[in-house]
Order: structure tokens, then sequence, then C-alpha cells
């Protein structure tokens, strides 16, 4: 329970996000070897290349073939009447052979298509100077992006997963206490001779719930923890992000999220009401622990604006203020208590719908 839930998601994310950030880098600063398919036909072109630092290779005998089996990342292919059109200061064709469907290969591609564009407009500019027209009577409008991200906002896309593993942290860790205390003493059939002793079924319960949601918390503030500490060794200064978790944005995220602990104790005791066995619970468990996955992915998937009841309703309303946390965004405070309020609404209400159910005999039983 201290173990799996709390530090999987911390590792896992550190370790994804170092091999994909390297990955990236070693691809744009690795040179870029390009073979080119009839190279003859347009000299000035790969000698532009060539100053840019690329390496151009010898064809493949099977220039499509190559893409296909993922001997080249990507080939250029020049047409033979590259040279004709040239002279008629006619658009030259030129075939850059890749393929769409393989990430690894997106940066290789994207530098490709940066040079050959680069020395399309150099190209034109030149035309048109030798013509006595300046370039920029072309260029009627000419948009100047500015980009007002922070280092930390831009991390923030990256960061589109954190509030999954925090509520799911949550989620796992109070799991096998919940199923414990209720389907497990089923089991054992201890939990008929507790509920026949003085104390009453709602105090029972309550204490079972609340043993659980104090595992889950204690799991949740080892996931912040290792989160804090983990975000610290991802390399991301070489591409101007800043993925470093403060004391207080650890706070600030354990505050937002400790609500979800009673939450998914409460959940997890009605849901393991339904069963005889530790196993048969567990079963049933395994599928909610997938509820809390639903608002990080659709939030990622569809980056859209979030609405006022998505910051007011628990799962979705973490995963926004978390979300706007890790961008250095400000969150209001009412919005802050709001989201814990509402959340712990909800778990005294399941919580009241699990002594419900354990007032009945067939349950206990």
């Amino acid at each position: 329970a201290l173990l799996y839930g709390p530090l999987f998601g911390p590792i896992f994310f550190a370790v994804i996000l170092t091999f994909v950030l390297g990955l990236q880098q070693e691809q744009s600063e690795k040179p870029l070897e390009l073979p080119v398919v009839g190279e003859e036909f347009a000299p000035n072109l790969v000698r532009y290349l060539r100053i840019k630092g690329v390496e151009i290779q010898a064809p493949p005998s099977d220039a499509e073939e190559s893409i296909r089996s993922q001997q080249h990342d990507v080939v250029l292919r020049i047409h033979k009447d590259f040279g004709e059109r040239w002279n008629n200061a006619e658009p030259a064709r030129v075939e850059i052979l890749q393929d769409r469907s393989r990430q690894n290969a997106r940066t290789t591609v994207q530098r490709v298509h940066g040079l050959i564009e680069s020395y399309s407009q150099q190209t034109g500019a030149l035309r048109l100077q030798v013509r006595g027209i300046d370039p920029n009577l072309s260029r009627a409008v000419v948009g100047i992006p500015v980009d007002l991200s922070t280092p930390q906002a831009r991390a923030g896309l990256l960061m589109a997963m954190l509030p999954y593993f925090l509520i799911l942290s949550a989620f796992v860790g109070g799991m096998y206490l919940a199923i414990d205390t209720t389907s497990g003493e089923k089991e054992r059939q201890s939990l008929e001779p507790l509920l026949i002793t003085p104390a009453s079924r709602a105090q029972i319960l309550w204490g079972k719930m609340l043993a659980t949601a104090f595992f889950a918390g204690l799991s949740l503030l080892i996931c912040v923890i290792a989160f804090v500490i983990s975000m610290r060794f991802v390399p991301t200064e070489e591409f101007g992000l800043d993925l470093s978790l403060s004391v207080m944005t650890g706070v600030k995220m354990l505050l937002i999220v400790l609500p979800i602990a009673l939450l998914a104790a409460t959940a997890q005791t009605i849901v393991a009401s339904f069963s005889k066995s530790f196993r048969e619970a567990q079963t049933y468990l395994q599928f909610l622990i997938l509820v809390p996955a639903i608002p990080s992915i659709l939030l990622a998937i569809n980056p859209i604006k979030p609405a006022l009841w998505m910051k007011l309703t628990p799962l979705f309303s973490q995963s926004v203020l978390i979300t706007n946390i890790t961008r250095g965004d400000e969150v209001p405070l009412t919005l802050f208590v709001g989201s814990m309020l509402i959340t712990l609404v909800a778990a005294v209400i399941m919580g009241l719908i699990a002594v419900k159910l354990y007032s009945r005999e067939q349950t206990a039983l």
C-alpha cells in the first residue's frame, strides 16, 4: 500500500520524461544524415545542405522500401526536371520521403523540412533582388509570434498526467485496507462477531473507513514527496522548461487531493460490500481505480478551457487545480476551498451509503 501506489507514478514519470527529452535532444543535436536520390540534378541545393552540416549519403537502391523498412528516417528525392524548372524560375520539385506514423523519426523529418524551406526562401529573395525588386514587397503582413508563456507554464504540457498519478496513489494506497476490513473479515468470518459488539455499526464502519483514508492519505503524502524530489533530476534546462516542484507547490497539491483519500475509502468500502471474498473484492476494485483516470485523460487529449462546473466536481476539480498550480497560475482561494469541501461532502454521502449497506444483515454475512 505504501510502496507500489505512491512510488510507481513518480519513478515512472521521471524515467519516461528523462528518456523522451534525452532522445529529442540527441536527435536535434546529432549530425543529420540524409540520403539523396538525384544529387546530380541539384548541386546547389546539395552544397547548401552540406554547408548547414548535413551529411549527404548515397541513395538506397529502393528509396521507398528503405523508408518502409525503417532503414532510413527520411530520404530526399530530386526530380530530373529540377534544373530545367530552376532555370525557368519555376518551382523546382523535390520529394521528402517519410513515414508520418513513426514518432521516433519526427525530429529528423522536421529538420529536413526546415532546411528545404530555408533554402527556398533564400533563393526566392535572391531572385527578386537580381530583378531589382525588394523581397519585402512580397511580404504584405509579417506575423511576429510573442511567446508570453513561462518555462513553468510550458512544462505544464508535460505534467498533464500528474493529477492522475496523485489521485491514483490515494486509491491504490487505501485499496488493500478497504478490502481487508470488509471482504477480508467476511472471508475470515470475523465481521459478524464485530458487528454484534456494543459499538454501533456506524461507529465500526466509520472507524474502518477513516483507517483506510489514513492509509490513502499517507500514500498520497509519499507520492507528493517522491514527485517533488524526482522532478529535480529531470534534465529540462536545454528545452527552456521548468519541471521542478517547490515544497510549497507540493503542499498545495497535497491539500487539494487529500479529500480524495476519504472519497476513495468510502467508495472502495461500498464496492467491497458486494463481494464475499478478498479476491472478489480485489477484482471489483481494480476497475474502480480506473475512474480517477477519466478526468486527467479527457483534459490531456482535449485541453479545453476548464468550465466552472469542472472546478467544483470531485476528481475533475483536483485535475484542473493541480494543472493550474504546476503551470504557475494563481488559484483563487474560493476554488481551492470549494473543491475540498465538495469532495468532502461527496465522501461523507458515500460513507453514509456504506453504513446503510452494512446495516443490512445480508451485507454483513
